[in-house]
């Protein structure tokens, strides 16, 4: 019986690899905000983004060691940049909404809390630019709809950006 991850399927190995590892590492990240009673939805998250480059790049980098000595080619190398992106973007929206859902809403009252209160205290450098004050109030009034659902695409959209913006570089790199 053949496994559904084989070496004779090293894009979608190494994507599992990667993303899965790299997902779980962000959920758990968050997690461990939330229990050191650090707010798991503020600043201190997006730390967590560092794991999606470094996944994206080691990943396609690991690649590298089944294709020797022609290399991967560009399409499996921007292929696995963005399942690995895909995968651990994934993982990580669905440890934010699970955490939200399970620390309820006081949790989430306090870190909108939080948020109002650094967006107060850099209303100043909003002011300083042309429209700065549209997008200070624009700013607030999406921190006061802050919810389980807001936060899960708010993380899912930004790891998938920086995804999908180094796979590409990463692939072309790679590629050989």
């Amino acid at each position: 019986m053949e496994s559904a991850v084989s070496p004779d399927k090293p894009v979608l190995q190494t994507a599992l690899r990667f993303g899965v590892g790299a997902g779980v590492l962000s959920g758990l990240w968050i997690v461990g905000l939330y229990l050191t009673h650090n707010d798991p939805f503020g600043p201190k998250k997006i730390m967590a983004m560092v794991l999606v480059p470094l996944a994206v790049l080691v990943g396609q980098w690991s690649l590298r060691r089944y294709y020797q000595p022609e290399g991967p080619g560009l399409k499996r190398a921007l292929g696995t940049g963005l399942l690995i992106t895909l995968l651990t973007a994934g993982i990580s929206a669905v440890s934010v909404y699970a955490l939200a859902q399970a620390a309820g809403p006081a949790q989430l009252a306090r870190s909108k809390a939080e948020m109002l209160k650094i967006a107060a205290g850099t209303k100043a450098l909003y002011l300083r630019q042309k429209g700065g004050q549209a997008q200070y109030d624009q700013t607030i009034r999406g921190l006061q709809q802050l919810d389980a659902r807001s936060l899960t695409n708010d993380d899912l959209i930004k790891k998938l950006l920086v995804g999908l913006l180094l796979s590409v570089p990463g692939g072309i790199f790679f590629r050989k």
